[in-house]
């Protein structure tokens, strides 16, 4: 089986030119395949390969005290899901470019995990009595593949519409406690942050994203597939691809 691990960790990088090659040294002895992302304000990862070559990469990477709190989302497939390896030193590992977004900046917005959600969407509200509202801040053709019930789904193509599309439902989310969430809690890290140095103080962000619910939650309240950006297209709530062959 392969093991597909999806990771970032926004922390000061001051040499990210140097990190990234020795990130892609690492992960080339290791016949890893997938995308290595480097920027000043951190690593974003989605690498597939042998259990013990995934193992070996990230208790390396643990070592670094830079990285040491980075959490590593796994899942497994007979297929390995990336045609090669590569990696890229880039200004954002998630590109918003929007000052009050960036996670180096300020405090970590406030965030909610996968049972609390569970929790609050199988009664209806939150533990204060509030609607909650999951806001999905992915684009519209991962939503295409499921999103969670009754979500706010904004038309966008990419991360950087976000501000603009939500601009519409600002004062019908006022009374409500609105759950961010992305894929892997990437994008909704920075767009709650946004929103709440924007002025939106009742934002929270889903801790782990869509397949962190799923690791640890299933599906409940989640109609369909989580849209994944390799070849196994997307997963359902016990993680398998929509599209899996034998392994090469």
């Amino acid at each position: 089986m392969i093991a597909n691990t999806a990771a970032y960790h926004f922390t000061p990088v001051a040499d990210p030119d140097a990190l990234c090659a020795t990130l892609l040294a690492r992960a080339e002895a290791a016949d890893l395949r997938g995308t290595v992302l480097v920027a000043g304000e951190g690593i974003n990862l989605f690498l597939a390969g042998s259990e013990t070559g995934i193992d070996g990469f990230y208790a390396t990477l643990h070592a670094d005290p830079r990285f040491a709190g980075m959490r590593v989302k796994t899942s497994y497939s007979r297929m390995q899901p990336f045609a090669r390896l590569k990696a890229k030193v880039k200004p954002e590992i998630i590109s918003f470019r929007i000052d009050d977004g960036q996670p180096l900046a300020y405090p970590r917005a406030p965030s909610v995990d996968p049972a609390t959600v569970q929790r609050w969407l199988r009664q209806g509200h939150d533990d204060d009595g509030k609607p909650v509202v999951m806001l999905d801040t992915r684009n519209t053709q991962e939503i295409e593949f499921g999103t969670f019930q009754d979500a706010l789904v904004l038309p966008i193509t990419k991360f950087t519409d976000l501000p603009d599309a939500l601009a519409p439902h600002r004062d019908a989310l006022r009374d409500s406690t609105v759950v961010s969430f992305c894929t892997g809690g990437i994008r909704c890290e920075k767009a709650a942050l946004w929103m709440r140095n924007d002025g939106m103080d009742n934002v929270l962000q889903l801790e782990g994203g869509i397949l962190g619910y799923f690791e640890a939650v299933g599906g409940e309240g989640y109609d369909g597939r989580c849209f994944v950006f390799d070849e196994r297209v997307a997963l359902d709530p016990a993680l398998n691809p929509m599209v899996d062959h034998a392994a090469e």
